[in-house]
């Protein structure tokens, strides 16, 4: 194997370890805590988190064995369901992305009246359109035979060597399922996100001006209070900006390689590196080990719940460790009084033996006292 393909491999490992750990304490999440199921991005987190999952224990460990074996590990029908839940999950997972968004810029910019623009009926429906609109574009590359094994990701994708008959076709294919998901997918996560930035901004001014008041009304107030609440300000500021920039920057990062190095595949006299495909698929991959910690695991409720759920499982440990301690005890104790009431039977049993020789050699002597006399009489 090349250094790089190594290197990958390497990578790959990680990030399916990563994935695999962080989105199934997400769905643990989820399932524990009665709060977050009740809240519409629930949904939208579940299904995301749903799709991160079968992406990591369906297509990175068969990317992985390409990388290792320079070949797909299972046959042509197993390749081509692989390749459709290839396309399905990655286009499932950006529309979710897209309608957490637009969720957080409703609930952001219309706060009071959130719970009655968003509903559970309404992400229901946008969940649908995001499987119908997945399954759709998946069925057509299925039933046309343009999903199988490309060498150049190392995985079972679309593939346009099995395409060479329908080449424009193919093209248009391609063009419009990358405009419709990724760049649709972006423009939203861009539009709504900045809205979202510029909303936190203004209320984080309005704050500023309200406590720069304060401050100017407060004239025998120490320094350091004043700086103090100068660089809360700044950090204010800088936590909205680094939230927004995290999530489109995660997105951009991942996906855009990708696609692009796509799109350049489908102009045959633009050459691309063989390394380059692979690197760029582990990086999409890498995206499902991101989404747990930028949508879920950060947050307070989320660590809060872990944190519950660490302590109930560590007090059930320490409470099992206890009670067994306490059968221990009650065991020896028991062995105890039982050695004690053997030994105290013993004590008895000898105190009896005593007591009964000590008769004897009194009836003895008697009875010699008795013939003695007795002889003397006679």
């Amino acid at each position: 194997m090349h250094i790089v393909e190594v290197v990958v491999s390497l990578l790959l490992v990680v990030i399916i370890v990563v994935s695999l750990l962080s989105n199934v304490v997400v769905l643990i999440c989820f399932l524990y805590n009665a709060e977050i199921r009740k809240q519409v991005p629930g949904l939208f987190i579940l299904n995301l988190t749903f799709c991160n999952l079968l992406l990591t224990v369906s297509n990175m460990p068969l990317t992985l064995g390409g990388l290792i074996y320079k070949g797909h590990p299972g046959g042509h029908g197993f390749c081509l369901l692989v390749g459709f839940l290839d396309t399905f999950l990655t286009t499932n997972s950006m529309l979710s992305m897209a309608a957490l968004s637009i969720d957080r810029w409703v609930a952001v910019v219309f706060p009071l009246s959130y719970h009655s623009r968003i509903r559970h009926r309404d992400a229901v429906i946008a969940l649908g359109y995001t499987w119908i609109h997945s399954l759709s574009f998946s069925v057509v590359a299925s039933s046309l035979s343009w999903v199988g094994y490309h060498q150049l990701y190392a995985s079972c994708t679309l593939c346009n060597t099995r395409a060479s008959g329908a080449r424009t076709q193919f093209v248009v294919y391609t063009l419009v399922l990358h405009s419709v998901t990724f760049l649709l997918s972006l423009v939203v996560l861009c539009v709504t996100y900045l809205k979202v930035l510029k909303v936190a901004r203004f209320h984080c001014k309005r704050i500023d001006v309200i406590t720069m008041q304060t401050l100017l009304l407060l004239v025998d107030i120490h320094p350091s209070v004043r700086q103090r609440c100068l660089e809360e300000q700044k950090r204010r500021r800088q936590r909205a900006t680094r939230k927004i920039s995290t999530f489109i920057g995660t997105f951009v990062v991942c996906f855009t390689p990708y696609v692009i190095t796509r799109v350049m595949e489908l102009f045959e006299f633009l050459p691309i590196s063989p390394h380059w495909g692979v690197v760029c698929k582990c990086l999409a991959y890498s995206k499902a080990a991101c989404d747990p910690f930028v949508y879920s695991l950060l947050r307070n409720q989320y660590r809060k719940t872990c944190h519950d759920i660490m302590n109930r499982l560590l007090r059930r440990r320490s409470l099992n460790t206890s009670t067994h301690r306490l059968e221990n005890g009650r065991t020896w104790k028991r062995e105890k009084e039982g050695r004690a009431r053997e030994e105290e039977v013993q004590e008895k049993a000898k105190e009896k033996d005593q007591t009964e020789r000590k008769g004897k050699m009194t009836r003895e002597s008697n009875a010699k006292e008795l013939s003695g006399t007795t002889k003397e009489t006679g």
